[in-house]
């Protein structure tokens, strides 16, 4: 039996529903269309249909295109607000965020999903849709991993009554084993089919609510209670076509998100950094890997700091950062920390990614996010709004100190790996600041310890930033602890935890063979068609 492709993302359901129009005659693009609607039911604390996202395209055909659309300032800022902070309890820390009206971006999910649909799909909109409204009304069973997500951010999820109708049904959260529906969104999506992005974005505002179009309710809400999207705010919301960020790495070329979001400029740097090294003479797991490795993230770390914008937002400043002398100035710092030691030259992430790859050389990587959710639902849709306007990494200048329109910048970094012009790897994570070291981390087993893609993403990971060394378990603690690695205080972790990221990804064999993993940490899967 030929193999249609194959599709890695953060629940089974998604990627079944992503395989399903992969055999039934869709490209890549279809399917990781499919699999994010999906997404919105199986994940939906994740992701939305009124969050944002970015998606990195390898057409058979040789085109590479990043599709933005991650959500965007609004244009007018206002003094009273629905705008306030909650408390999420990890166990071991409690962690503040920010929600309702006042926290909510302009959200780019459906425009940016229906853009690619017409750019690059082929099969009609009902067919891509239909896996995930059936999903929607029919129910997906909560598994331990959302379960305990949804234990996490109970303040956000049952703060209005139109969230605790979807998730505490019953009055309680749901658990492990009962049944998520959400039937609103199965309507919002036939819809959608029928009429396309005008029925989410589109339309004026009438006095009869049950009239109403989404946009017109949603923005009516903000008015009166004290949000900042208008009408106008969604009606010139636009996908922006960028070109992918290209680094070498290794012989291989590797394609990632580019400015105005951070990190695949971080992956790229950090990148410049680790092949200064020839990691082939370091045993992988060792002292000397894990500092090789942790300086890059320190240096990455400083490097940022040190008179770039902290979004490095636009490609004057890109160009600077990733210059070979600024690259030089910390390359030899690296090398000389690694010298001098042994002659070697909190935060939840509510973000999830999907990868596709298909027999015809297409290949998606796709990485949306909703933030924690505002707990504010769209009426009738039991769509949950963005609350991007409350995420303190989003907003490093403070609350309600963002330039008006404009792109928020991110550290989703949709990645794909071309070996000799095609896909060898196509991946990407959640995990907010961890995002960029979980995916450098996968590259780096792939390409520098010639792992598979199953071992490279299921390997324990670590995460240096602050001064703090974060390590799973699986490496050698009194080795790793009598190498004494400079300015870390280490943490160890008693097991592989969401913290460090979920990396999907899937890949092609030499061979033609398709191949890949779902991240365990994030509950993922990985299906083949």
């Amino acid at each position: 039996m030929i193999q249609q492709g194959a599709v890695a993302a953060g629940h089974p359901q998604t990627a079944k529903a992503a395989v399903e129009v992969l055999r039934i005659g869709g490209n890549a693009f279809d399917a990781a269309v499919a699999g994010c609607f999906a997404a919105c039911v199986a994940e939906s604390v994740l992701t939305s249909a009124a969050g944002g996202g970015f998606l990195l395209a390898h057409t058979g055909e040789g085109e590479n295109v990043l599709f933005d659309f991650f959500t965007q300032t609004p244009a007018q800022k206002r003094a009273e607000l629905d705008f306030y902070p909650i408390a999420a309890n990890f166990g071991e820390t409690v962690q503040e965020f920010h929600i309702g009206l006042g926290s909510m971006a302009v959200p780019g999910n459906v425009c940016g999903l229906l853009h690619v649909h017409k750019r690059l799909g082929r099969l009609p909109l009902s067919d891509v849709l239909a896996p995930a409204a059936y999903l929607a009304r029919t129910g997906v069973e909560v598994n331990e991993f959302f379960a305990y997500v949804y234990e996490l951010l109970t303040p956000i999820l049952t703060a209005t009554l139109a969230s605790r109708s979807i998730y505490a049904p019953g009055g309680t959260l749901l658990k492990a084993g009962e049944t998520l529906r959400m039937p609103g969104f199965a309507d919002f999506l036939e819809n959608l089919a029928e009429g396309g992005v005008d029925s989410f974005y589109g339309g004026a505002m009438v006095a009869d609510s049950s009239k109403r179009t989404i946009a017109a309710q949603l923005t009516q809400d903000c008015a009166e209670r004290g949000g900042y999207l208008t009408l106008e705010d969604l009606k010139t919301y636009q996908v922006i076509e960028r070109q992918p960020l290209s680094v070498d790495y290794r012989g291989a070329t590797l394609l990632t998100n580019p400015p105005p979001s951070s990190g695949g400029a971080l992956i790229a740097f950090a990148l410049a950094l680790l092949a200064g090294n020839d990691l082939a003479k370091v045993p992988y797991g060792s002292a000397d890997h894990l500092s090789c490795l942790s300086q890059v993230m320190r240096l990455t770390n400083e490097a940022r700091r040190d008179g770039f914008d902290a979004n490095l937002y636009d490609d004057a400043i890109l160009d600077r950062f990733l210059s070979p002398e600024h690259i030089g100035q910390y390359l030899g710092q690296y090398r000389q920390i690694l010298t001098n030691q042994k002659g070697i030259v909190n935060r939840l992430g509510s973000t999830t990614h999907i990868s596709v790859v298909d027999a015809e050389g297409n290949a998606a990587s796709v990485t949306t996010s909703n933030g924690e959710g505002s707990s504010y639902v769209i009426p009738g849709t039991d769509i949950m709004v963005n609350n991007m306007l409350g995420e303190e990494d989003l907003n490093p200048h403070g609350f309600h100190q963002w330039q008006s329109n404009q792109r928020m910048s991110s550290m989703m970094a949709p990645t794909v790996i071309l070996q000799d012009g095609r896909p060898q790897l196509v991946l990407g994570s959640g995990g907010s600041n961890r995002i960029r070291t979980a995916i450098l981390q996968v590259i780096s087993n792939l390409m520098d310890f010639g792992m598979r893609p199953e071992a490279a993403v299921a390997a324990p990971r670590i995460h240096w930033e602050n001064g703090t060394f974060h390590l799973e378990p699986g490496f050698d603690r009194v080795a790793i602890e009598q190498y004494a690695l400079a300015t870390s205080q280490p943490v160890w972790w008693q097991s592989q935890n969401m913290f460090f990221g979920g990396v999907h990804a899937v890949g092609v064999t030499r061979d033609g063979k398709f191949c890949g993993s779902g991240d365990a940490r994030r509950s993922g899967a990985i299906v083949f068609a």
